[in-house]
């Protein structure tokens, strides 16, 4: 009868739960980072706007998932200071798409991203602006990983040093043949600062990102599956086996993974992103309040009247 009650409880709100309330909280416009380091938002906006060039692109499709391009090709998409500018605002617009289900990352002219502009580097080159660089970028790349839009990066050419950490701020990471990944950062004198080395670890392992890391290792498509950094190779454009463009390939393997209702899906992510960020007895509550708001829901009851669990 107690359980009966407490399942009433969670089944009469349909809202948000409370520890998933608490972790998108974090991921407000103010900075993950705000507290430390007496980070200062609107500073480190007006250093950045100061560095023109390139834009990120973002296309919401009726299918339910959105392209987001990083277009500098001049610069090998390199991010210039109004780029992270401009991607801010792009997470900020995917926080708010209620039909959304999935995300796939993109470079335009075939090639992913190199990283940070040099120019905009030079400039910011002291400790307090790289620091606050380093904060803006962390919050940034944090919120798009915490979307509940299940994403994919779309590896094509390179994807180096800043281009690195982005993919690893996607949920699955697809390479097109002849593309490379590489942690270039040891060659600058760096260690990642985006968030890309605390999110390698959790995705290949700490023995494998340190020799990525400190070996700076190319990472080919072979290497990419067997370390599991990469989800799946896309198959050569040149050959009679491929099917459209890498990005059209990249929808088709991302729409096996968001068919089905908007609300269920974003459930999907919500409860794997809690076991992944959250303690475990927060990381249960989360998921039971989850269910709650999909338990008996349209999705649901129409399932129930097919009889489709087994189909």
């Amino acid at each position: 009868m107690r359980l009966c009650a407490v399942m009433r409880t969670f089944l009469k709100s349909r809202s948000r739960c409370g520890a998933w309330d608490r972790l998108l909280q974090k991921q407000s416009r103010a900075s993950i980072c705000s507290h430390v380091h007496s980070f200062n938002e609107a500073n480190i906006r007006e250093k950045l706007q100061a560095f023109p060039g390139g834009s990120i692109d973002l296309l919401k499709q009726d299918s339910g998932i959105a392209v987001l391009t990083i277009n500098n090709p001049s610069r090998m998409n390199a991010l210039s200071g109004s780029m992270m500018l401009d991607l801010e605002e792009k997470v900020t617009q995917l926080e708010n798409w209620t039909d959304g289900k999935g995300l796939i990352v993109c470079g335009a002219a075939e090639t992913f991203c190199s990283g940070s502009d040099l120019s905009a580097v030079r400039a910011i080159s002291n400790t307090q602006d790289g620091m606050m660089m380093c904060m803006f970028m962390q919050n940034t790349l944090t919120r798009l990983l915490r979307l509940p839009l299940i994403s994919v990066a779309l590896v094509e050419g390179k994807a180096l040093g800043g281009g690195a950490e982005f993919i690893t701020a996607c949920d699955f990471r697809l390479m097109a043949p002849d593309s490379v990944i590489q942690f270039v950062h040891k060659h600058m004198g760096l260690v990642p600062g985006w968030g890309g080395a605390a999110r390698l670890v959790r995705i290949v392992g700490a023995q494998k990102a340190l020799q990525l890391l400190a070996g700076a290792l190319k990472v080919n498509p072979t290497l990419g599956l067997q370390i599991g950094l990469v989800d799946e190779v896309l198959k050569d454009l040149h050959t009679d086996m491929a099917v459209g463009t890498t990005l059209k390939q990249a929808e088709q393997w991302l729409s096996n993974y968001v068919k089905g209702p908007v609300p269920v899906i974003q459930a999907v992510k919500k409860v794997v992103l809690s076991g992944r960020e959250l303690p475990l007895s927060e990381a249960l509550r989360t998921e039971m309040s989850v269910f709650g708001t999909v338990w008996g829901g349209p999705a649901n009851l129409q399932a129930l009247a097919n009889k489709s669990k087994h189909k």
